[in-house]
C-alpha cells in the first residue's frame, strides 16, 4: 500500500459514493491487515475503523446533482458532528457548472465517473455534441485550477471507439494541454470479485513534475470479451451473490430491474440488495428511496471493488 501518506481527494458526479467507498476500503484493509475485499455484505463502522489510526484516503469534497443519490450519499457518509474524527466532508448538491473552484478544497486526487450516456453503445452516442458529454470539460476546469497530483476517471468502454477514436483523442489531448500525462486500461468488474460483466475504461492522469505511481496494467487486458453471458446467480451464506456457472450482464442506469436470473427454476428480477452486491456495496446501502430509484442509482454507479484495486496502487 506504500507509505500510507494522507491522500485528500474529491469526488465529482459522485452518485452514491462508489469512488469514496472503494478508496475508503483501502484504508480499512490497511488498518485491519485484511488480505481481501471479498466479504462486503455488512456495512463497516467508519468511526470505529478510522478513529485514532493513520489512514490514506480522505474525501474532502464531493458533488452530485441527483437528489436521490445525494440522499443515499448523505446517509452513508455524513456522520454526525463529533463522531467523525476527520470532520464532515462537504457534499455540494447541484449543477457542477455552477461550482466556483475557489470553494473546492485543495486535494491530491480528483475522482470522476463523468456521465457516460453520451458515449455508451446503449445510447445515441452523441459524444461532445451531447450536453452530458461536455461535462468532461468541467473536470478540466477544476483540474486546471486546483492542480491535483492525480486524476482517476471512469467511463464506458465505448468511449475508446466513439467517433472513430477522435473523442478519446480529444480527452487525452485536452488533459495533456493542462499538464497531465495519462495511462488507461479497460477493466471488467467480473475480475474483481463480483459476478458482473461490466467493462469500463479507467484513466489515470499524472501531473507533470509530480511522482508517477505505476497503476496499469492490472491483471490481464480486458479489451476483448468472450461475449458469453450466463444469467444464473445464487445465494451463498446469505451474504454474497455468486455464480457457479456464469456472470450477470451489465445493468445500466434505470435498467437494473430488467436483469432476470434463475432461482429455484423460476425466473425473477434481481433485487436491489443483489444489485448492491454486484457493485460491491454493503447490504442496505441504497435503502431509504424507492426501488426504482435504487436500481437507477446502482446502475449508474462504479463497481467499488475495481476502485479499491486501483486505490491500492495509487499510493
Amino acid at each position: 500500500m506504500g507509505t500510507g501518506r494522507l491522500m485528500k481527494f474529491i469526488e465529482l458526479f459522485a452518485g452514491i459514493g462508489g469512488f469514496r467507498y472503494g478508496l475508503e476500503m483501502c484504508n480499512s484493509k490497511q488498518e485491519s491487515g485484511q488480505q481481501g475485499l471479498q466479504s462486503r455484505g455488512d456495512k463497516p463502522n467508519r468511526s470505529d475503523s478510522l478513529r485514532g489510526k493513520a489512514h490514506t484516503y480522505d474525501c474532502v469534497w464531493s458533488n452530485e446533482i441527483d437528489k436521490y443519490a445525494c440522499q443515499i450519499y448523505r446517509k452513508n457518509f455524513e456522520i454526525k458532528k463529533g463522531d467523525d474524527p476527520y470532520g464532515k466532508s462537504i457534499l455540494y448538491q447541484g449543477d457542477i457548472t455552477k461550482v466556483n473552484t475557489n470553494d473546492i478544497p485543495d486535494h491530491d486526487l480528483l475522482c470522476a465517473g463523468f456521465p457516460c450516456q453520451a458515449f455508451s453503445i446503449a445510447g445515441k452516442r452523441g459524444g461532445f455534441q451531447d450536453t452530458r458529454g461536455t461535462l468532461f470539460f468541467e473536470i478540466v476546469r477544476i483540474a486546471q485550477k486546483k492542480r491535483p497530483r492525480l486524476l482517476l476517471l471512469e467511463n464506458v468502454k465505448g468511449l475508446l471507439s466513439h467517433g472513430n477514436g477522435n473523442t478519446f483523442g480529444t480527452i487525452l489531448t485536452t488533459l495533456d494541454e493542462i499538464g497531465y500525462d495519462c495511462q488507461w486500461q479497460v477493466l471488467n468488474s467480473k475480475n474483481f470479485g463480483v459476478p458482473q460483466n461490466r467493462e469500463r475504461v479507467f484513466i489515470i492522469g499524472h501531473l507533470r513534475g509530480e511522482s508517477r505511481p505505476k497503476v496499469f496494467p492490472i491483471g490481464e487486458s480486458n479489451q476483448v470479451s468472450d461475449g458469453r453471458i450466463e444469467k444464473e446467480l445464487k445465494y451463498r451464506n446469505q451474504k454474497t451473490v455468486y455464480n457457479p456457472k456464469g456472470i450477470a450482464p451489465t445493468f445500466r442506469e434505470g435498467h437494473g430491474d430488467g436483469v432476470r436470473i434463475i432461482d429455484d427454476s423460476k425466473i425473477r428480477r434481481l433485487t436491489p440488495t443483489e444489485c448492491e452486491r454486484l457493485q460491491g456495496f454493503p447490504n442496505g446501502w441504497t435503502e431509504g428511496i424507492s426501488d426504482t430509484q435504487r436500481y437507477k442509482c446502482l446502475g449508474n454507479a462504479v463497481t467499488t471493488n475495481v476502485i479499491s484495486a486501483i486505490g491500492e496502487r495509487l499510493c
